[in-house]
């Protein structure tokens, strides 16, 4: 049996670029691709970050696609200040990586989610991980691939917690609610791993300080990076002792989905105002006899973070 074959959708920042080290560490899935999006920055900006992320791991044959610039309800998209403080300006913590001179892919993002679709079938894991724009265009393109892809297992939302932009939204999800609200309304097999458990996976400085015992390029650019992310939630004053590794929890649980308990619950996402970007178990579907979607409720937070570290240092100490 082949490995499964795994695309990742994200706006590369901090935590994305440590889901990005984490599916290249991880020998259980192939990495055939990732696809741009907004969110943390500027979605060309955030492609430039992945090209050279792959190149700094010594990955640099696999493509990057753009994806699309804007929620499915705007015509443009200005980066929040927020996300800048937590994310830094460049989206990765104002650290200077070396520059990838590969270009990204010719072929749209969403026209290689669909032709992964079919090539690949029940062997193909998508994982977004922020805003779920680009699924729901290439279902809106190509509606058969909703019963084609394997699963999706997205980071986003929040359903027995608060949101963290909003009351009751989550940052991904609140960007392009009605996006999100289409993919949760789909035929996908869905694995939602929102903050409900993200925010109980969380790295400190001791951590970052094992990667710069490493001494390499790789450890040391994501030392200082995530350092930077460790501080800015410091600053925001978020309770939290440490980042929360949001985003390689998704790649985690896409790989092994032992390491959360979920919820068998159809979901809908709100889209007016004032509950604009909630995730919560859709009404209309209750008695539904089979539930789409899985939300993850717990985390076997020691297991995982055991294992986030062994794989990223035994990746760093490579490159």
């Amino acid at each position: 049996m082949g490995r499964k074959k795994m695309i990742l959708d994200l706006d590369t920042g901090i935590d994305d670029a440590l889901a990005i080290a984490y599916a290249l560490a991880s020998t259980e899935i192939d990495l055939i691709g990732i696809v741009g999006s907004y969110g943390n920055l500027q979605m060309l900006a955030g492609v430039q970050n992945s090209l050279n992320l792959l190149n700094l791991l010594g990955e640099s044959n696999i493509p990057v696609y753009l994806g699309e610039k804007h929620s499915i309800t705007t015509q443009s998209f200005d980066t929040l200040e927020i996300s800048q403080e937590i994310h830094g300006m460049n989206g990765l913590g104002d650290i200077k990586i070396p520059k990838s001179s590969r270009p990204y892919a010719s072929e749209s993002g969403i026209d290689f989610i669909i032709d992964s679709a079919h090539e690949f079938q029940s062997d193909l894991i998508i994982v977004p991980t922020g805003p779920l724009t680009n699924l729901s265009l290439a279902i809106k393109k190509d509606p058969k691939i909703e019963t084609l892809i394997g699963k999706v297992v997205l980071m986003g939302g929040a359903l027995t917690i608060p949101g963290n932009v909003t009351a009751v939204a989550e940052a991904n999800i609140n960007q392009d609610p009605e996006a999100a609200n289409e993919v949760f309304q789909s035929k996908l097999p869905i694995t939602m791993v929102g903050l409900d458990v993200t925010l109980k996976t969380l790295l400190t400085k001791k951590e970052t300080e094992l990667w710069r015992e490493i001494d390499s390029p790789s450890s040391r650019a994501f030392a200082d990076i995530v350092d930077y992310y460790i501080n800015a939630y410091a600053n925001l004053k978020t309770n939290l002792d440490g980042c929360a590794l949001h985003d390689p929890l998704a790649v985690a649980v896409a790989i092994d989905a032992s390491l959360v308990t979920t919820l068998p619950i159809n979901m809908k996402v709100d889209t007016e105002a004032p509950f604009s970007g909630r995730t919560i178990g859709d009404e209309t579907r209750l008695n539904s006899n089979q539930a789409t979607t899985v939300v993850a409720v717990a985390v076997e937070t020691e297991r995982f973070l055991s294992t986030f570290m062994t794989r990223l240092s035994t990746l760093f100490s490579k490159n």
